[in-house]
């Protein structure tokens, strides 16, 4: 990224520059911006779908997309991070260090905020666009701030590039995401068949159940046991 670039990311951390980058990556000829409607403003307005763009947990907008999706199409655009590179920036933004995160990231990871609505899903004005991003975490040395971190503080994240997107727009397509597996499976299952961890397989299943794609069956001493509907 370069320098002006990065002011210019800095200047808009306390907006959310990922959110505004994501905004400014979607649109298209025609779409309208922060568009008042029904109380609420919607990120985005292309013809009669509305569409919202939520970097963080889905919890925050559960009562708006519940209000909204009652007499409109709704579209959630959230991203996920396929890689990230961790930015070492000065107090005057210049970059210090850049190294890769170990931490790569999957299309499944979603499952960790759409805990919040999973019902959601099944509503027909209701989709979900998932974006596979791989962005820049930017910190800056805050002293006695961030132990862990040894004083490092997350300012905020920026878009470097999209490299596809899924749209889960119904149970079928969110069953579409199991991996292979056995008649019957518990989360351990789940876990192993999708390279995931177990607590992440946890919380697809509980989505999934949600969404009527799979139902439990029994157990395998304290594990549920799940099958496919």
């Amino acid at each position: 990224m370069l320098r002006a670039e990065l002011g210019c990311v800095i200047g808009t951390l306390n907006e959310g520059a990922l959110h505004a980058q994501l905004k400014q990556w979607y649109l298209e000829p025609g779409d309208l911006l922060e568009r008042k409607l029904g109380g609420y403003v919607i990120d985005l307005v292309r013809g009669d779908l509305l569409v919202e763009f939520q970097t963080g947990g889905f919890a925050p907008l559960r009562k708006k997309l519940a209000a909204l999706t009652e007499e409109h199409r709704v579209r959630l655009v959230a991203p996920v991070a396929l890689s990230r590179r961790i930015v070492r920036l000065s107090d005057e933004g210049e970059i210090i260090s850049a190294r890769r995160s170990p931490r790569r990231g999957c299309l499944h990871d979603v499952f960790d905020r759409l805990v919040s609505i999973p019902g959601l899903v099944a509503h027909p004005n209701f989709e979900l666009e998932v974006l596979l991003t791989h962005e820049d975490e930017l910190r800056m040395f805050k002293p006695g701030r961030a132990y862990r971190r040894r004083g490092w503080v997350v300012q905020g994240r920026s878009l470097v590039g999209v490299e596809h997107s899924v749209v889960i727009a119904g149970p079928a397509d969110a069953a579409q995401l199991l991996p292979a597996l056995g008649v019957t499976f518990d989360t351990a299952d789940l876990a192993a068949a999708g390279c995931l961890d177990r607590r992440l397989a946890q919380r697809m299943a509980y989505c999934l159940r949600a969404l009527g794609v799979i139902t439990p069956v029994g157990k395998r001493g304290g594990a549920v046991l799940y099958a496919r509907t």
